[in-house]
């Protein structure tokens, strides 16, 4: 959070008032359920057309970037064998203007992350999988980033503070990893390093190697329950546990990482499947049931959308346009199908108190 972090700050407190009010009744879009004031369309279904390209299958983990007056979303696609990552640019008046793939040949794209210098880290969940860097902007071609590791990669997370990027892992006894480059901006040559349950962290000996997994390298290593979403903001990474349904908090200036109580319970589950932040220091994160809370920088969570759909729904891919006046994320509907929403409105942009816009 830019400011306030929930680490420093304490348990969050669910049932909070929100900042946006209480949201109405499911709209014309696809079961959409919004406060008052906001707005939301489908800007890409898997299998459809959009501007000439057919949108992927199982849309993940996703990322914004600025594009002159415009911007552009980053998709993966959590598909064996085919799924790679796909992109789609907005002029300034919302329209989209164009759409491409940026990376092809890769399997189970689940997740990722933005990195500071605005390429797009596409992680494979597959064993041995790989971190590809990729340009959103669709002009150089994607690169492995083997010093990264090969594992069963969830999501990364840039910390441009202590130029490392944070990296979990999709495993029931996974990982949390960061990587140190040689070069800060080029990810080709670093070092892997996994936190240990001292809290302090090693160094990965072999990050490629065959036969022995990251993960079983170096004692002590602390184990997660299916390491999943990751995001960094205000000098402290989440990530969240698929397993348990954790919400974890790393606190990068004092080394120290707490597991976030919600409802003010230590143990409650907070069910997370992805997260992000807006500018005014609002956590935003999707909870299993279609839902996507609002957590604000005094501890206290709200509703702040509903999607109604079959069993199973998840939501994927949450991102902040430049300026966080729209918020897109992709509903991950059975094995293949998904729809990949725009939510417009009023968000602040400022915590009260600070000199506010809105996007």
């Amino acid at each position: 959070m830019s400011r306030k972090t929930l680490l420093r700050a304490g348990p969050l407190w669910q049932g909070g008032e929100s900042p946006y009010g209480p949201i109405g009744e499911p709209g014309a879009v696809a079961g959409l359920a919004l406060p008052a004031g906001f707005r939301g369309r489908v800007v890409a279904r898997s299998g459809h057309k959009v501007a000439g390209l057919t949108w992927h299958a199982a849309p993940d983990g996703g990322a914004c970037f600025p594009d002159g007056t415009g911007w552009i979303y980053v998709s993966n696609s959590g598909l064996p064998l085919v799924g790679g990552a796909s992109a789609l640019c907005f002029r300034a008046d919302g329209s989209i203007g164009d759409a491409y793939r940026i990376l092809s040949g890769t399997e189970l794209n689940r997740s990722g992350g933005a990195t500071p210098w605005h390429t797009w880290l596409s992680c494979e969940l597959g064993h041995r999988g790989r971190v590809f860097e990729c340009d959103p902007y669709g002009t150089r071609a994607a690169r492995p980033r083997l010093d990264m590791g090969r594992f069963k990669h969830q999501a990364a997370a840039g910390d441009p503070d202590r130029q490392v990027v944070y990296l979990t892992e999709g495993e029931r006894d996974g990982c949390f990893y960061r990587f140190r480059p040689g070069d800060w901006g080029d990810l080709t040559e670093g070092r892997l390093e996994v936190l240990c349950a001292s809290g302090a962290w090693e160094p990965v000996p072999s990050p490629a190697a065959l036969l022995k997994g990251t993960r079983h390298q170096v004692r002590g290593a602390r184990r997660f329950d299916g390491g999943d979403a990751c995001h960094y903001a205000g000098g402290v990474c989440f990530f969240t546990t698929r397993g348990d349904g954790a919400l974890w908090a790393y606190d990068a200036r004092t080394s120290t990482l707490d597991r976030i109580a919600f409802g003010g319970v230590a143990g409650v589950t907070a069910g997370v499947v992805a997260l992000t932040s807006a500018p005014s220091g609002d956590l935003y994160v999707a909870r299993r049931g279609g839902r996507i809370d609002v957590v604000t920088p005094d501890r206290t969570v709200a509703p702040f959308l509903r999607l109604d759909g079959p069993a199973g729904l998840e939501l994927t891919g949450l991102a902040f346009a430049p300026g966080g006046g729209r918020l897109y994320f992709s509903a991950r509907r059975g094995r293949t199908g998904g729809d990949t929403f725009e939510v417009a409105g009023a968000f602040r942009t400022a915590w009260p108190g600070e000199a506010a816009s809105s996007g």
